[in-house]
C-alpha cells in the first residue's frame, strides 16, 4: 500500500502556482520571456532522452532551424479554408505521395491506388485506420461486431501451427479471409525503406504485400518533422471514402450535407488543422531528400549496433528479442532492472521502464550518434551501483515499476495511471 500512496500522491502539486486566470494587463511581448525563463525549467534532453527529440543538434541551428521558420511562415493557415491555403493543401497531397513512395505505392502490387491524409499523430493515424476498416467491412460484409486480432495472438485464436510475425504472412492471411490488415509503422515509416536500401534485412512489410489495406506513419519521428505530424495511407480511395448523406463519419471522411451552414467536410477527426505543422513536415522532407534520409538511417542503425553491442558485454544484462531496427531493450537475472534505471535517471538519462518482463529500453536518434559511449559506460556503471548496493534510491521509481508488474488487480493499475494524469494536466 505505501507503493499505491506514493503514487497517488505523486502527482498532487504538479499544478501548484499555475495561472488560473487572465492576467489583468496583458504582458505584451514580454510574454517571450516569460515563456523562455519556462523554457529553461524543462528538463536537459539532448542525447540523454529515449526517442522522444529525433532531430539532432540543438534547436538553434541546422534542421531545428529550418522546420521552426516553415512552422512560423505558415502558423496561421488552415487547410480546412483549401479556396484560401493553397499551398497548404498541395503540401499536404505531396507530403502523403512522398511518403506513401517509400511505402511501396510505386510497386504494382500496391494497384496505383494508394491515397491518404496528414493527422496529428500515431495515435489519430491508427485510430482513422481502425475506424475506416471497420466501417468498412460494415458495408462490404455486413459485420456489426468487429474484433481485432493483433499479431503476438494469432496463433492462439486462429490454431495457426506456428507464430506470424511477418507482414506477407498476414498479409496472405488477411487476403484468404478478405478482411482488413493495419500495419502501424508509426516508429519505423521513415527507416526501414531506407535501412533495406543500405543492406539490412528487412522483409516486406508495406503496400507491396497483398492484403494490407492500410499503415500508419509518423513524419515526427525519424522524417525528423515537426511534432504533431503523422500520415495514414490506405490502398485505395473506396477504403477511405464515403457517399453517405447527412452527417457522416463513415469510412475516414466526415461529411454533412444538411447543416443550415452549408456543405461540409474534413478528411479527418478534425475539421481545423494547423497548416503550419504540414508546412513544417514538408520542409522537412524536401530539404532532407533521399539521400538526407539515407545517411540519417546509417547513422542511427549503427550506433544502435553499437550500443546492442555493448548491452551484450555487460555480463548482468540480456538483451530481449532481435533488434532489427533502433530500440534496443535489456534486462537482467542479475539485478533489479528498474534500479539501473533508477541510477541512470540520476545521471541525467530518460529511458523507458518495460513490463512482461521487466526490463528498459532505449530508441536511438540522431542525439545519441555522438553519445553512445557515454551511454554505455554509465549503464556498466549503473549496473555495477545496483549490484553492490541493491535496493530502492531514495525518489526513484523501482518500488512502484515493480509493483505495480505485480498487483493481480488491473483495474487498480489503470485506476492510479487514470488519477495520476488527472493531477498532472
Amino acid at each position: 500500500m505505501k507503493v499505491v500512496d506514493k503514487l497517488q500522491g505523486s502527482g498532487k502539486s504538479k499544478r501548484d502556482g499555475w495561472r488560473s486566470e487572465l492576467p489583468k494587463l496583458g504582458l505584451g511581448v514580454e510574454v517571450i520571456d516569460k515563456m523562455k525563463d519556462e523554457k529553461q525549467k524543462d528538463v536537459a534532453w539532448q542525447g540523454k532522452c529515449s526517442g522522444t527529440v529525433y532531430i539532432g543538434g540543438n534547436e538553434q541551428e541546422g534542421h531545428f532551424s529550418l522546420i521552426n521558420e516553415a512552422c512560423s511562415m505558415f502558423a496561421h493557415t488552415n487547410p480546412l479554408h483549401l479556396d484560401v491555403f493553397q499551398s497548404v493543401v498541395r503540401f499536404e497531397a505531396e507530403v502523403v505521395a512522398m511518403t506513401a513512395s517509400l511505402l511501396g505505392s510505386n510497386e504494382k502490387a500496391s494497384g496505383g491506388q494508394i491515397c491518404g491524409n496528414m493527422t496529428s499523430g500515431g495515435t489519430e493515424s491508427i485510430l482513422l485506420a481502425v475506424k475506416t476498416s471497420r466501417d468498412y467491412m460494415k458495408v462490404k460484409k455486413g459485420i456489426t461486431s468487429p474484433e481485432i486480432l493483433l499479431d503476438q495472438h494469432l496463433a492462439s485464436l486462429m490454431e495457426l501451427s506456428t507464430q506470424l510475425r511477418h507482414a506477407i504472412e498476414l498479409g496472405e492471411l488477411a487476403s484468404t479471409y478478405k478482411i482488413c490488415l493495419h500495419v502501424d509503422l508509426c516508429l519505423g515509416g521513415f527507416v526501414l525503406p531506407f535501412a533495406r536500401k543500405l543492406g539490412y534485412p528487412v522483409p516486406p512489410f508495406d503496400f507491396s504485400v497483398q492484403g494490407v489495406t492500410s499503415i500508419s506513419v509518423d513524419v515526427h519521428k525519424y522524417g525528423l518533422a515537426p511534432k504533431g505530424t503523422s500520415v495514414v495511407l490506405y490502398r485505395d480511395h473506396e477504403i477511405r471514402k464515403t457517399h453517405v448523406s447527412f452527417c457522416s463519419h463513415k469510412y475516414v471522411f466526415l461529411s454533412v450535407t444538411e447543416w443550415t451552414g452549408g456543405l461540409y467536410i474534413s478528411p479527418t477527426i478534425a475539421g481545423s488543422r494547423p497548416g503550419g505543422l504540414i508546412a513544417g513536415a514538408w520542409a522537412a522532407m524536401m530539404s532532407l531528400g533521399l539521400e538526407g534520409y539515407l545517411e540519417n538511417t546509417r547513422k542511427i542503425m549503427e550506433a544502435s549496433k553499437r550500443i546492442e553491442k555493448g548491452v551484450r558485454q555487460i555480463p548482468e544484462l540480456f538483451v530481449i528479442g532481435r533488434p532489427d531496427m533502433t530500440i534496443v531493450a535489456f534486462g537482467s537475472n542479475v539485478v533489479d532492472i528498474f534500479e539501473v534505471n533508477d541510477v541512470m535517471s540520476s545521471k541525467g538519462w530518460h529511458l523507458n521502464a518495460l513490463q512482461r518482463p521487466n526490463s528498459i529500453h532505449i530508441c536511438i536518434t540522431l542525439q545519441h550518434v555522438a553519445v553512445t559511449e557515454d551511454f554505455l559506460k554509465d549503464l556498466q556503471d549503473s549496473v555495477r551501483t545496483v549490484k553492490a548496493n541493491p535496493g530502492p534510491i531514495n525518489g526513484g521509481l523501482a518500488p512502484i515499476y515493480g509493483a505495480a508488474g505485480k498487483m493481480p488487480d488491473r483495474a487498480m493499475v489503470q485506476d492510479l495511471l487514470v488519477d495520476f494524469m488527472d493531477s498532472s494536466c
